[in-house]
């Protein structure tokens, strides 16, 4: 049975836009992808604030999933060193392999949620590639993912 769920990002975004997107798109839970989410640079996005936010606003549950976040060392590599994209997804591949989340995620504590990282968009970005590997790894269209 496919499990609905989607995904976004926080910049380039306001507050009201972004929280009015989840509205619309019926999210019940946001899980947090990010690896760092306290951030003075995050804004409205900032763990606790956006808990809090998405509470409020929402009625939204807020939970932080690390294991589905890249390394420090591959953001560096990445972001700060201008690295390769298609070095960067296979890296992050080979750790979600490694940590075998596909194993200890299951999908339907995907329905009705939406993965959160930064990035504007999903084309460059992990929340995608995250969507991709479960569903690949879970026989393929289990996750039927719209990108806010």
């Amino acid at each position: 049975m496919p499990v609905n769920m989607t995904t976004i990002g926080f910049t380039k975004s306001n507050a009201e836009n972004f929280f009015e997107r989840l509205k619309k798109a019926g999210v019940k839970k946001l899980i947090d992808v990010r690896l760092h989410n306290t951030s003075q640079l995050a804004g409205f996005a900032k763990a606790d604030d956006l808990a809090y936010f998405l509470k409020q606003i929402c009625g939204v549950q807020y939970v932080h999933q690390p294991v589905l976040a890249p390394t420090d060392q591959m953001l560096k590599a990445y972001k700060k060193e201008k690295g390769d994209w298609s070095v960067y997804e296979n890296q992050f591949i080979s750790l979600m392999a490694e940590r075998r989340i596909e194993t200890r995620l299951k999908p339907e504590m995907f329905d009705g949620s939406c993965l959160l990282c930064s990035e504007a968009t999903p084309h460059h970005c992990h929340r995608r590639i995250v969507c991709e590997y479960l569903n690949d790894k879970w026989g393929g269209g289990t996750l039927q993912v719209r990108h806010l």
